[in-house]
C-alpha cells in the first residue's frame, strides 16, 4: 500500500511539473495575442484563491489564520506578488526554457537563505551542486547565436530569488497546522495586490487573438492545478521527494516552447540545461537521505511549480 502511495505521489508530481511548464508556456503564447505580464499576473491567483476557499470551507477549516501567522501569511503574499511578476516579465524577454532554468535555480537560493538565517548547515554537496548549477545555466544563457538580454535574466532570477523566500520563510515560521490556510492567505493577497495595481495603472490588456486566449485560458487554469495538486503530493510523499520530482518542469518548458511557441535552443544550451537539472536532483537526493522521515509540512515549500 505504502509503495502504491508513493508511485501514485511521484506520478502525480509528474503531472504537475508538466503543468507548471505548460503554465509558463501558455503565457507565453498569450503575450502573442496583445496581453501582457500584469495582466496574466492579475487573473493567475484568482482560480487557486477560489479552490482553496472552497476546500476549506468544505474540510471545516478555519479560514482566519492566528494573526501572527496571518501578517507573515500576507507579507509573504506580496514577496508572491513580485516573483510572479518578475518570471512572466522575463517570459516575454527571453525564450521560456531559459526562463525556466533561471528560476528553477530557486532551489539553491533556498539553501543559501536557511544557511544564512541559521536554521540548518549547507552541506558540501549542496555547495558543488550550487557551483555546478552555476557553470550549467553560465552555459545555456552563453552559448547562443543570439544576444541574451540582461534584462530577462534579471527578472528571472528576482523570480528564483522571490520562491526561494517564501519557501525558506513559510515552511519555518509559519506554524498553523493547515498548509493551505497559508497558501489561501498568499494566493488571495496577491490577488487583491494585482487588482489594485492594474486599476493604478488602468491597464488590463485580454487578448485580441484566438491563439492568444487560449494561452490566457490555459496558463490561468494548468497553474491553478499544479498550485492545488501540489498539496495532494505533499500528502502522499512529502515536501522533499515532491521538490525533488518536480525538476521535470524544465525538460518540460523545453519541448512545450518548442511545440507552442517555436522557440529552440542550441546544442550546448539544452546540455547547460541538463547539467542544472541534474546538479538540482542529486542535491535533492542526497538531502532525502540526509533527511529523517517526513511528515506533512506545517506551511508549503513550493507555489510554484511552485510555480511557479
Amino acid at each position: 500500500m505504502e509503495s502504491r502511495k508513493e508511485i501514485l505521489g511521484i506520478l502525480l508530481v509528474l503531472v504537475i511539473g508538466i503543468c507548471f511548464a505548460l503554465a509558463n508556456t501558455l503565457a507565453g503564447l498569450a503575450y502573442t495575442g496583445g496581453t501582457d505580464a500584469l495582466s496574466v499576473s492579475t487573473a493567475r491567483f484568482f482560480l487557486p484563491a477560489l479552490v482553496l476557499l472552497i476546500i476549506l470551507i468544505a474540510k471545516g477549516r478555519k479560514l482566519v489564520l492566528p494573526r501572527r501567522d496571518g501578517l507573515i501569511a500576507i507579507a509573504l503574499g506580496l514577496v508572491t506578488v513580485v516573483y510572479t511578476w518578475a518570471l512572466l516579465s522575463a517570459i516575454e524577454i527571453l525564450p521560456v526554457p531559459l526562463v525556466v532554468l533561471v528560476f528553477y535555480l530557486f532551489p539553491v537560493f533556498t539553501t543559501f537563505i536557511v544557511a544564512a538565517m541559521g536554521w540548518e548547515r549547507m552541506s558540501r554537496i549542496n555547495m558543488v551542486a550550487a557551483i555546478v548549477a552555476f557553470a550549467g545555466l553560465g552555459l545555456a544563457l552563453g552559448v547562443s547565436s543570439q544576444s541574451i538580454n540582461p534584462l530577462g535574466v534579471i527578472f528571472a532570477g528576482i523570480g528564483a530569488l522571490g520562491l526561494a523566500t517564501v519557501s525558506a520563510v513559510s515552511h519555518r515560521v509559519i506554524r498553523s497546522g493547515d498548509p493551505r490556510q497559508a497558501t489561501f492567505y498568499m494566493a488571495a493577497t496577491a490577488a487583491v495586490t494585482f487588482v489594485i495595481i492594474t486599476l493604478s495603472s488602468g491597464e488590463f490588456r485580454l487578448p485580441t487573438t484566438e491563439p492568444g486566449w487560449w494561452g490566457f485560458i490555459g496558463t490561468n487554469l494548468f497553474y491553478a492545478a499544479a498550485m492545488i495538486g501540489f498539496f495532494a503530493a505533499i500528502s502522499l510523499i512529502g515536501p522533499a521527494k515532491t521538490t525533488l520530482y518536480s525538476y521535470v518542469e524544465p525538460l518540460v518548458a523545453i519541448g512545450a516552447a518548442f511545440v507552442l511557441l517555436d522557440q529552440v535552443l542550441e546544442p550546448l544550451q539544452i546540455l547547460g540545461g541538463l547539467v542544472v537539472v541534474g546538479a538540482l536532483v542529486v542535491a535533492g537526493r542526497a538531502n532525502l537521505k540526509a533527511s529523517k522521515p517526513e511528515a506533512t509540512p506545517r506551511a508549503p515549500g513550493n507555489d510554484g511549480p511552485a510555480n511557479p
